[in-house]
C-alpha cells in the first residue's frame, strides 16, 4: 500500500511540476505567439519518448546486439521501446545497426523516407559510425558513416557495442526528445530500505 501511495505522491509532483512549468511559459512568451501549448507539447513529447517503435532492421554483427537487448535479461521493454515494427511507416526509431554497402545505401535511405515524422535514427557500432575496419584505402564499397546518408541522433561506438549501450543510447534518444534523463518517473529504489531480520 506504502509502494501505491508514492507512486502516486510521485506522479502527482510530476504532474504539478509540468503545470507549473506550463504556466511559467506562457507568462514569459505572452504576446509573441498566437496561441501557445506548452504543457500540451512536453505531455506530447513524453509520449513519444515513451513509446519508440524501433524497426526490425539489422545490417551485420550490431544486429545480434540489437536482438539482444530485447530478449528477457536485458529487457528494453521498460523503456518502452519493445514494439520492433516490420514496416518503416510503423516505426519512429531506425536503429543503423552495422556495415552500410554502397549496394544497401539506397535501401536505407529508403526506409528513412518512408518512415512518418516525427523519426530518430540511432548509428549503432563502428561501422556505421565511420565505416570501423572497412574504412582503408583498399575498400571501395563501404559507407563511411551512415551520416552521409541521412541524419543521425545518437551515436553508440563499440565494436559491437553491447545491449547496455543500446539502452543507453535510448535513454540519450529519450533525453534529447523530452530534455530529460528521465522523462517519466522510473522506479527507483528507496533511500531507507527496510532491514529484514
Amino acid at each position: 500500500m506504502g509502494a501505491e501511495n508514492s507512486k502516486i505522491k510521485s506522479i502527482d509532483a510530476f504532474a504539478a511540476g509540468l503545470k507549473l512549468e506550463s504556466e511559467q511559459g506562457a507568462i514569459e512568451t505572452e504576446g509573441s505567439m498566437l496561441s501557445q501549448l506548452l504543457l500540451t507539447d512536453k505531455v506530447l513529447k513524453i509520449c513519444q519518448a515513451n513509446s519508440l517503435w524501433p524497426m526490425t532492421f539489422g545490417l551485420a554483427c550490431c544486429a545480434i546486439e540489437m536482438m539482444a537487448t530485447g530478449m528477457a535479461r536485458i529487457d528494453i521493454s521498460r523503456y518502452g521501446a519493445e514494439v520492433f515494427r516490420p514496416s518503416a511507416r510503423q516505426c519512429d526509431l531506425l536503429i543503423i545497426s552495422g556495415t552500410i554497402s554502397k549496394k544497401m545505401a539506397p535501401a536505407v535511405i529508403t526506409l528513412y523516407e518512408q518512415m512518418p515524422s516525427p523519426k530518430w535514427v540511432i548509428a549503432m557500432g563502428n561501422c556505421a559510425i565511420s565505416g570501423g575496419p572497412f574504412a582503408v584505402e583498399e575498400n571501395y564499397n563501404v559507407i563511411e558513416g551512415v551520416d552521409k546518408l541521412i541524419p543521425v541522433d545518437v551515436y553508440i561506438p563499440g565494436c559491437p557495442p553491447r545491449p547496455e549501450a543500446l539502452i543507453d543510447g535510448i535513454l540519450k534518444l529519450q533525453e534529447k526528445i523530452t530534455g530529460g534523463r528521465y522523462p517519466w518517473p522510473q522506479r527507483k529504489m528507496p533511500e531507507n530500505p527496510e532491514v529484514k531480520p
